[in-house]
Order: structure tokens, then C-alpha cells, then sequence
């Protein structure tokens, strides 16, 4: 890696005000998520076209602080229900299937381990991605806005659970324990969130939410080091401490007072992605090898395959739960939605690489399919959507 250069300092938080002006500017005639200009302004400004910046370890470490608050946002987002009732059963075969599939796939592509991680990158769905896409078109509280909050919540334990088993570095068995540990721990933070006298903590940060001791905050940033830290001692994934940090939070806050909630949340989001989850996309940009693919045609070539394999493989399962009596169109949306995937394809194929599984071409062109996903799923998936909701009034009154 290079040394941090000056201009770097100035340029990723200029692309990040940057990238929502114009998300804003082409919201006139298309709805366009926020994140596709983050990663695109991210590779114009990288190696690959301009060459302004490239990678270095400051800007690295904080990425994966983006990347680790954008689970735990995620997780905060995650009810329980989700895992339950017919939506849950659906959603979770869903994810099954498509693990299934994706194994089967990948072992066409490359036979051995690195099926399994082709598989799991093929299953994963972006839920910290799709969040603020569906937060900012008021679908988070719909039937259509819950549907895909459970795929992304199946879809990214799923994924961060068969990591932790068949891509820590040891024998299934032993990280099924290790897994086991984490999840002991887990359970007993569940428990000690329910146990906490809620009056007391609720009235602690209330008095603090405006003042310089802003508790919440530090709770919060203690919860996630602390789980994450966890994380790593077991060998797991940090991500799967990050999600876990956001469902204890969420458990935590799970009585207090709307407007204490708001507040908090407010900030936190604030942090998130108002400073280290845009770096995680823009820095994303800046790390993706282009030119390695523009220098091999037949790689270029195979990116639309991934492109159609996440559709396939991971789009195709998510329709099991779409809300009872969808149209064609809304099973649709919610297929493309489902199929968008990129930071567990990111940290999936950085493993696979890591442990000599995949080859660096490989996870370019796994990588460059989750982005052209986040590129282009979400956009047509919203934009059915959007025509949709014009067309219904009832639906139009029901989110007014």
C-alpha cells in the first residue's frame, strides 16, 4: 500500500458530498441509490482511471470501520419477527436454496473450496445497502419493505454464519463450537438487554443526548468494539460481531420513548453514513482492479454472468417471500432487491483470496458482479416499484 497522500484527505469527502448532489440532480428522472455514485466516483478517482489515489492502510482501517457500522446498522434494522412466522420460513428457504445453488454453481466454475466460497457470495443479500434505499422511498414500514428486510436479515446471517464454519481456518466441527462460543456470548448480552432496568438507562441518555457526555453514542461504540473485538479473538468474522452489537442495541432501546429512539438513532446514522460508511463504498471504487478486467476481455465478459448467476441463484429463492398477493411486477422488484449484494461478496472473496482459496482474478470478477448489482438491481427494482405505487392510489394513501 501506499503512503496517505495529502489530497486523499480532501478528495474522499469531497466525492462524498459529491455523490448525494448528484443522486438529487438525476432523482428529476431517475431514482438513483447514492451508494452507485460512491462507487463509481471511488474508481474514476482510483489506479484504474484518474490514478489520483490508491490504496494505503489509514484509509483501509477506516473502511472497515465503514463496513462494520453499516452491519451494525443493519442489525439494528432487524426485528426478530423477521425469523418467524411464514415470512421467516419462506425467507429462510429461500436462503437455503440459494446457498444450494450456489454451491452448485460455483463448483461448475472452480471445483474444491472455492465452490463453498463462491456459493456463499453468491447467496449473500446487501441489507445495510438496501436499508437507506428503502428508508428514503418510506418503504421500511411497508408489507414490500418488511419482505426484504427479511431476506437481507436471512441474508446476511446466513452468509456470515457459513463463513464463520467452512472459512475460519479450521475443521467445521471445531468452528462449530467456536461458533457456538460467540453465540453463548451473544445470547447472554441478549439477556442482560432484556435484564437492564430500561427507566433508568432510557432516562441516562435522554439527559445526555445534547450534552457533550452523549452516552448513547458511547454505548453504542462500546457494544460494537466489544463484539467485534470478540469476533476476531474466535477467529469469526468481524461482521458478524457488528450485526450482533446492532440487534443487542436495538434490544437495549427496545421500550424507550419514540422521540429518544429518533434521536439516537439520528446520530448514529449521522456517524454511519455521514462519514465511515461512504468511505467504505468510495474506498470500494478506489480498490477495484479495472484494469485487470478491461485487459482481459474474457473476464469482462464473465462479470454479466455473475450479474445473471446473483439473479439466478440468490433473486429467483428471495420471490418465496414476497408479501401474499404480489403481482408480477412487485415479485420482481423484490427478486432484484434480494439479488443485490457486494460487502459480503467483498469480505467473503478477501478471505478466499487470504487463504490461497480464490485467485485475485477471481475476486475481481465477484467483486465487479456485486457492484454492477448494487449498480443496477436496485434502480430497476425501484423504479417497478415506483410505477407501481403511482399506479394504486390505495397503496399511494397507505404511505402518505
Amino acid at each position: 500500500m501506499e503512503e496517505l497522500r495529502p489530497s486523499t484527505l480532501a478528495l474522499i469527502p469531497l466525492l462524498a458530498v459529491l455523490a448525494p448532489l448528484l443522486a438529487r440532480l438525476l432523482g428529476r428522472w431517475v431514482r438513483v441509490p447514492v451508494v452507485v455514485f460512491e462507487l463509481v466516483l471511488g474508481i474514476v478517482i482510483g489506479p484504474a482511471v484518474l490514478g489520483w489515489t490508491g490504496p494505503n492502510a489509514f484509509v483501509d482501517t477506516l473502511s472497515n470501520f465503514g463496513l462494520a457500522m453499516l452491519f451494525f446498522v443493519a442489525g439494528t434494522e432487524i426485528e426478530f419477527g423477521s425469523f418467524t412466522g411464514r415470512l421467516g420460513r419462506r425467507a429462510s428457504l429461500g436462503w437455503i436454496i440459494s446457498l444450494a445453488a450456489g454451491i452448485a454453481a460455483g463448483w461448475l466454475l472452480a471445483p474444491g473450496e472455492a465452490a463453498i466460497v463462491i456459493g456463499i457470495a453468491l447467496c449473500s443479500t446487501a441489507l445495510g445497502t438496501l436499508l437507506p434505499i428503502l428508508r428514503d422511498a418510506g418503504e421500511l414500514q411497508t408489507p414490500f419493505g418488511k419482505a426484504i428486510a427479511a431476506i437481507g436479515a436471512v441474508g446476511e446471517f446466513g452468509p456470515l454464519i457459513a463463513i464463520s464454519i467452512f472459512l475460519g481456518g479450521r475443521e467445521p466441527g471445531l468452528s462449530t463450537i467456536v461458533l457456538a462460543i460467540f453465540g453463548g456470548v451473544a445470547a447472554v448480552a441478549i439477556w442482560l438487554a432484556f435484564r437492564v432496568p430500561r427507566g433508568a438507562i432510557h432516562e441516562f441518555v435522554n439527559s445526555t443526548l445534547h450534552t457533550s457526555g452523549q452516552f448513547a453514542i458511547r454505548v453504542i461504540l462500546l457494544i460494537l468494539a466489544a463484539l467485534v473485538a470478540l469476533s476476531v479473538v474466535l477467529d469469526l468474522d468481524m461482521l458478524l460481531g457488528a450485526l450482533t452489537a446492532g440487534i443487542i442495541w436495538r434490544l437495549l432501546m427496545r421500550d424507550a420513548s419514540y422521540h429518544d429512539r429518533h434521536a439516537v438513532e439520528s446520530k448514529i446514522e449521522g456517524v454511519a453514513f455521514g462519514f465511515l460508511v461512504p468511505i467504505f463504498f468510495i474506498y470500494t471504487g478506489v480498490t477495484f482492479d479495472l484494469q485487470g478486467l478491461l485487459d482481459d476481455p474474457v473476464l469482462f465478459l464473465l462479470v454479466p454472468v455473475v450479474l445473471v448467476a446473483l439473479l439466478v441463484v440468490r433473486g429467483l429463492p428471495s420471490t418465496l417471500a414476497a408479501p401474499e398477493g404480489s403481482s408480477r411486477r412487485e415479485r420482481l422488484s423484490v427478486g432484484l432487491l434480494g439479488a443485490t449484494g457486494l460487502p459480503i461478496i467483498v469480505a467473503v472473496t478477501a478471505i478466499g483470496v487470504d487463504e490461497k482459496i480464490l485467485t485475485t482474478t477471481q475476486q475481481t470478477v465477484l467483486v465487479a458482479g456485486g457492484m454492477l448489482s448494487v449498480l443496477l438491481f436496485p434502480l430497476i427494482a425501484m423504479a417497478l416499484r415506483g410505477e407501481k405505487v403511482r399506479a394504486d392510489p390505495r397503496l399511494q394513501d397507505d404511505m402518505a
